[in-house]
Order: structure tokens, then C-alpha cells, then sequence
């Protein structure tokens, strides 16, 4: 649920346009901790942090953006803007100083004169999300953060919230006299445990640049975080792809196994007829399988100086040429021997092994 909230900072320079109006260039809002009324009576603390009054959100907000003379019992919208709108914010917001500015014209006669009145007091009339978040900012303690700040309205006001000490002024101003005559109201800040007594600008000059310093911490830390988990998430991608790529040469491997396993069984079924079960398969390469089988045929075969596809062919010529015949070698006692002059007695041998069959 968003809230309405406004905060107050101080004219005191502003220039007269040729038509009478009049454009002021004013911080609008900065970091702090700053008290708001409840419906109950009751004052809660509630913090403007660096992050979410510099963030995009809320110093694009401030831009063309109408002003008042007073803070209206709504926000500002196109249904009422003719009733309240005095002027209008210009598109010129930006961080200064470590608080919010942007410039604005006034083209109200009677607002106009309020001001050279004395009535110099700009608030802004803004909605935000009000998150219960205790902590404490520059000393100060708060119950409540306001979040997604979205800035509605700027008004002209008597008296504000944030006060002077976020007024315009040039360096040479930095050390004024109270406009009411007296010296301003010494305040105290503690510097490595001793407290001092200060003008209250130069409180404000150092509370700013503390801020500055935590916002740049927290920026910093901010940064190496994400950094932080860029990183991680890189390396669990390179880690990803490893592991795939792993996982596809598992696979390429485990496709070659079984390639590589069902050509020995293959091997072994075409050659265990012709070597007999005598023969130990174990431990023997593809070739020594091979080079046996040839051996049953011609027993003076040498394999020595042969290349592998005159092993091949030798091989399949030779099984094509026992399976043909219909004899199984036993090995040793291997009938076949490749010579011609064998083979009426090879033709006797299938003969007998056909009637057998019978």
C-alpha cells in the first residue's frame, strides 16, 4: 500500500523571467531520517535512504511535474490539475550535493507574491511504499524505510519538514547569520568520541559526506556481489558444458563398446566351428583370431609382414570357402589344406557330414 508523505526544503534564490514568473533551481529531498504523523497522532521515525531517493525511479519522478501553493488533500492528477497546478517542474533532476534537485518556474501572480513574502518553502508531495525496517542512519534511529518513492507534486510552502539546512545557496553563503538577526544555533557531533560544538551547515556538510561515503560502500559492495555471482554462475556454466561434453564422449564410448563387442562375437561365432572348442579365445586380438583360422586351412601360413587387409581378405576368403564346402575344422585335424589334390576327399568329407545331418 502506498502512502502519501511530503518534504520540505528551502528557497532563497530564485530568478524573474521577462513574464513576471519565477524559476528556482532547489534541492527537493536528501537522505535522512525524518519524523511523519500518524493517523493516531503519533509520530513514527521514517528513513530516506541513498538507494531509493537517488534511484532512476524517483529522480525521473520529479520531472514535469506540477506546482502548488500548499500540499492539495489528494495528488495531483489530470482530473484536478487545473484547480491546483500553479507552475511546473522542469526535466532537469539530478543528484547534487548528495540531495535530490531539479529546477521549476512559478506562474501563479498570487503565489508568486507569497513568496517575496517570505513564503519560501518547497515541499514535495510524494507516494511511497512505507516498510516496517528498523535501523539507524547518521545516528539517527528509525522504525520505517520508504521505498519505490514516486514524487506527485512540488509545493510552495510556509514551513517544511526537511527546513534550511537544504536551502540553495552558493559556497559563499555556507556560513550565514540566521535571517532573524542572531547567530545560528551552535549543534554537537561527535568526532572519534569527543563532541563538539558546530554550526548547524557544517553538520550538514559532514552528515553528507558520510552518506556519501556509506551509499559509495554500499554501491562497492553491491558491485562486487554482482560480480560475485557472475562469476559463480560462469564457472557452473563452464562446469555444465564439461560435464556434457563428458557425458557425450561416455556415450560416443559406450556406442563403440557395443559396436566393438558385437564384432567379436561375431568373430568368435564364425570362427569357434573352424578352431574347435579346444581353442582358448581369451586374450587373443582380433588378428590372432584370425590368423588361426587361416592357419586350419593351410597350415604353413605366416602371418609375419602381412598387412591387415590381406589378413581380412585371406580370412573371409577362407571361411566363405569352408562354409561352402559345409566342413568345420577341428583344428589340427583340419582335412583342408587349400591343395587341389584334396579335394575329393573334402567332397567325401560333405558328403558324409550332409548324410549325417539326414
Amino acid at each position: 500500500m502506498k502512502l502519501q508523505r511530503y518534504d520540505t526544503s528551502y528557497i532563497k534564490d530564485y530568478m524573474e523571467t521577462p513574464e513576471g514568473y519565477l524559476t528556482v533551481n532547489v534541492p527537493i529531498t536528501r537522505p535522512g531520517v525524518f519524523p511523519y504523523q500518524r493517523q493516531d497522532g503519533t509520530v513514527q521515525m521514517e528513513a530516506k535512504l541513498p538507494e531509493d531517493i537517488f534511484s532512476d525511479r524517483t529522480i525521473y519522478s520529479a520531472r514535469s511535474k506540477p506546482v502548488t501553493d500548499g500540499h492539495p488533500d489528494v495528488p495531483v492528477t489530470v482530473d484536478n490539475y487545473q484547480s491546483y497546478a500553479k507552475g511546473m517542474s522542469h526535466t532537469d533532476s539530478r543528484v547534487e550535493d548528495f540531495k535530490l534537485y531539479i529546477s521549476l518556474t512559478v506562474t501563479d501572480k498570487a503565489l508568486i507574491e507569497k513568496i517575496h513574502d517570505g513564503y519560501n518553502e518547497i515541499s514535495i508531495g510524494f507516494l511511497s511504499d512505507v516498510v516496517a525496517e528498523s535501523g539507524t542512519y547518521n545516528g539517527d534511529q528509525y522504525e520505517y524505510v520508504q521505498r519505490n518513492v514516486e514524487i506527485n507534486h512540488i509545493a510552495i510552502v510556509e514551513k517544511g519538514r526537511a527546513g534550511p539546512e537544504v536551502a540553495i545557496r552558493s559556497d559563499s553563503d555556507a556560513w550565514q547569520i540566521d535571517e532573524k538577526g542572531g547567530n545560528t544555533e551552535m549543534v554537537k557531533i561527535k568526532i572519534e568520541g569527543t563532541e563538539y560544538e558546530v554550526d548547524p551547515a557544517v553538520k550538514t556538510y559532514i552528515d553528507a559526506l558520510k552518506a556519501k561515503e556509506e551509499t559509495a560502500k554500499v554501491k562497492g559492495d553491491s558491485v562486487d556481489t554482482l560480480q560475485g555471482r557472475y562469476d559463480a554462475l560462469e564457472v557452473k556454466l563452464q562446469n555444465t558444458e564439461q560435464e556434457l561434453e563428458k557425458a557425450k564422449a561416455k556415450q560416443v564410448s559406450a556406442d563403440e563398446l557395443d559396436k566393438k563387442v558385437e564384432k567379436r562375437v561375431v568373430l568368435i561365432s564364425t570362427a569357434k566351428p573352424l578352431l574347435g572348442d579346444s581353442f582358448d579365445f581369451a586374450g587373443k586380438t582380433e588378428r590372432e583370431i584370425k590368423e588361426a583360422v587361416i592357419s586350419t586351412a593351410k597350415a604353413e601360413f605366416k602371418g609375419d609382414g602381412k598387412s591387415d587387409d590381406y589378413i581380412n581378405a585371406f580370412f573371409d576368403a577362407t571361411v566363405e570357402q569352408v562354409q561352402s564346402t559345409g566342413f568345420s575344422s577341428t583344428g589340427p585335424n583340419s582335412a583342408y589344406t587349400g591343395d587341389s589334390s584334396n579335394n575329393k576327399q573334402l567332397e567325401e568329407l560333405k558328403n558324409k557330414r550332409l548324410n549325417m545331418r539326414s
